[in-house]
């Protein structure tokens, strides 16, 4: 593979006007795709396999255009102190309000009379009206959205507090602030690293190039694919993250050959033949956490998780090909003006010591975990393991709007209907009979009979009279552990012709199918990247080690998420104002993310001390030459990683807070505590065992040269390759 790619680096350099009109060209035509394609919805969310979902289909059949899955709206009105919603000037101001709502959007299924639907609270202080919509809340438009807050804020200026809740606001939340955040300390880290302003362009320019042509091409693609409005969200993330990553490496190894004192095109194909490789297995280990998102069986998650997949794609050809190409463009501008001297005065002879030869902060830290390997590796797993405590405390659920900060409307409607109604009031249950009216009459008996419910509706048949809705209104708020159980409670209790469902009963299916496909999850994306660094390290152990690495730093990461949202420990600092489940798809959503991002470090810093030690070098001087090569650009590519992520938490939405929040810490968690800390105590520990792999196993396996060996051997006349010649 050294070879292979040794070559493509070395053609796209010589032929760089060329790779990058291709490239060019190719953005370009994802780019006319994306304007002219019709403007994407949003996918349709399912859970397939699950109770809800189940009674979802079977109200869509049975109770046609009922809209059983659209977007529901509450419009909550609260009186002034000592007044009530039943005087007539108030009545007369939720009337219009009806009117206006009604003839506000014809996305509109119905909008209920709170007096007719008894909808006012028993002190009469507080009534609501209930608005569903034929479609989900994203695919809602803006007309119907703001006619939605017009008829609030008109009903507002008429004397009484009135707030908007449910998913029917529900919009993207705005990623912009965070990816520019992101975006501007990646580039003051990339010019402190690289101290060339030209070298530190290179890798956000190709990193917003793949993002750009990933992106257009999702949107280009989402209507015939049913891709949905939000997929390229995770596309965008972690396109970016592999993009800056990826060039990173190969402009940094670039660098290092130059310093060698190696021509430019050399040094451009020794760059991809060597980091390049390493870019090759980084890049499948994240597609391999991506894709295997498909087996939790959600297709929302399985359109994501390869919309996402081949934006890396994208970042690793990009690496391989546009960068050496930019390469042959900028020269001897890729490194700074005080190296640059110092190369000119190596290459005529004067210079004392190669750059390369110096020692730096990598090799200095190298050197103390070699002299204390023990104790850096015990600080370093007991620490993140007193971290990973609070995960055993894990509660799993969607949050609500109970979670929402005060400022926010859907907030304070939250807490306007628990306060006059009760907090089951925000996540009514639905309750679907596939039955006659004596079956359905019966199904309101048994619900009755049971634990943890206010209120229990008569059943509404259908036309037909097949079957029925009962809605039950639990005691507790949506998300709690004694709403869960009265659902639970109500499949128990009844039969296999009556389904529970509703938004409150599809979050308990959607965490509980989350948390079963965990563990198939983990043994999946685990296991494919295991074989897969058997064959990169050709080793047992180092895989082994880095896979274990993996698990501590996302269960520490897991443990301050828990700690932080659902314990509330430091919760003002982050803008935590109410604490709750953690967001059921998190565990696997950081694990996708995160185990590509580790392996990622894994991977190049491991690399570089394989190389050095089949090249020759013992077990510690194998490490500290890793470190001295490797450790600065790693630490840059994660600072700038856990500053994308950390951009997200200053956001109000709870759930992308949550996971800007988790991805940060467990990058910092994997880099800085893993990667260079428990990673070179286990190597030095281990010495010459790390590289042990059993002699079956190694004629099995093919050698795909990843440290570029064969780019230093001798042709067969025994004479040194002609591009192994130092120009000096």
């Amino acid at each position: 593979m050294a070879t292979f790619l040794y070559k493509l680096g070395r053609s796209a350099f010589r032929r760089r006007r060329l790779v990058a009109l291709l490239w060019v060209a190719l953005l370009a035509v994802a780019g006319i795709g994306a304007a002219t394609a019709p403007t994407a919805t949003s996918s349709s969310f399912s859970i397939p396999g699950t109770e809800a979902q189940r009674a979802f289909d079977l109200l869509e059949e049975r109770f046609p255009g009922a809209g059983a899955d659209g977007a529901t709206a509450r419009v909550v009105f609260q009186a002034p102190e000592g007044q009530k919603m039943t005087d007539a000037a108030h009545k007369a101001v939720v009337e219009d309000t009806v009117a206006q709502l009604k003839s506000g959007s014809d996305q509109i299924v119905s909008v209920t009379d709170p007096y007719t639907a008894q909808a006012v609270s028993q002190d009469g202080s507080t009534a609501y009206v209930s608005v569903s919509y034929k479609v989900n809340g994203m695919e809602l438009t803006d007309a119907t959205r703001e006619a939605l807050t017009e008829a609030g804020q008109d009903a507002q200026g008429k004397g009484l507090t009135v707030e908007v809740g449910g998913d029917a606001l529900q919009t993207m939340p705005a990623t912009g602030a965070g990816e520019i955040v992101g975006v501007v300390v990646a580039g003051i880290v990339l010019v402190m690293t690289f101290g060339s302003l030209v070298a530190a362009g290179l890798p956000l320019l190709t990193a917003i190039i793949g993002v750009g042509i990933g992106v257009a091409t999702i949107t280009a693609l989402a209507s015939v694919l049913d891709l949905g409005s939000t997929t390229s969200t995770l596309a965008m993330m972690i396109g970016l993250a592999v993009g800056i990553d990826y060039a990173l490496f190969i402009v940094s190894r670039y660098r290092a050959e130059l310093a060698e004192g190696r021509e430019k095109e050399e040094a451009a194909g020794r760059a991809v033949g060597t980091a390049g490789s390493a870019v090759v297995f980084a890049g499948l280990t994240v597609v391999i956490a991506l894709v295997g998102l498909a087996v939790v069986n959600i297709p929302m998650l399985t359109k994501m998780g390869f919309a996402a997949a081949g934006t890396v794609v994208i970042a690793v050809l990009i690496a391989l090909t546009l960068i050496p190409a930019l390469l042959g463009f900028a020269g001897d501008k890729v490194i700074g003006r005080k190296e640059r001297k110092g190369l000119k005065l190596h290459q005529e002879g004067e210079g004392a010591a190669k750059p390369a030869d110096k020692p730096n902060g990598g090799t200095r830290w190298a050197r103390f975990v070699l002299r204390r390997p023990i104790l850096v590796l015990l600080v370093g797993v007991l620490g993140l393991g007193a971290i990973a405590l609070p995960a055993a405390s894990l509660e799993m659920g969607l949050p609500d709007d109970g979670v929402k900060p005060v400022s926010a409307t859907e907030r304070r409607a939250y807490d306007a209907l628990s306060d006059g109604f009760g907090p089951g009031f925000n996540g009514p249950l639905l309750v679907v009979v596939d039955g006659d009216k004596a079956t359905a009459d019966r199904t309101v008996a048994t619900i009755k009979g049971l634990d943890g419910w206010a209120a229990v509706t008569p059943a509404t048949p259908n036309k037909a009279g097949d079957a029925a809705m009962i809605t039950v209104v639990p005691k507790d708020r949506p998300s709690s552990a004694a709403t869960e159980s009265l659902v639970h409670d109500i499949r128990d209790a009844t039969g296999d012709d009556v389904l529970v469902t509703g938004a409150t009963a599809m979050n308990i299916d959607f965490s509980e199918k989350m948390n079963d496909a965990l563990v198939p999850y983990l043994a999946l994306v685990v296991g494919l990247a295991f074989v897969l660094l058997t064959l990169v390290f050709r080793s047992v152990l180092v895989p082994l080690k880095a896979a274990l690495g993996f698990l501590l730093s996302v269960v520490a990461a897991l443990g301050a998420v828990v700690a932080v949202f659902q314990w509330g420990w430091l919760g003002g600092l982050f803008g935590v104002e109410q604490t709750g489940p953690i967001m059921s798809m998190m565990p696997i959503f950081m694990v996708g993310v995160v185990f590509g991002l580790a392996m990622d470090y894994e991977v190049f810093l491991v690399t570089r001390m394989r190389e050095a030690y089949v090249h020759g070098e013992r077990p510690g001087e194998a490490i500290v030459t890793g470190f001295r090569h490797s450790a600065r650009v790693v630490t840059a590519a994660a600072v700038i990683m856990i500053a994308v992520f950390a951009g997200f938490i200053g956001m109000t939405d709870q759930m992308i807070k949550m996971i800007g929040f988790g991805l940060a810490v467990a990058v910092l968690f994997d880099a800085f505590v893993v990667r260079m800390a428990i990673v070179p105590a286990v190597l030095a520990l281990l010495g010459h065992k790390a590289w042990w792999l059993p002699k079956w196993l190694d004629r099995l396996l093919p050698n795909v040269d990843v440290e570029g060996e064969s780019l230093t051997k001798p042709d067969p006349a025994g004479e040194p390759r002609e591009r192994d010649l130092v120009k000096v």
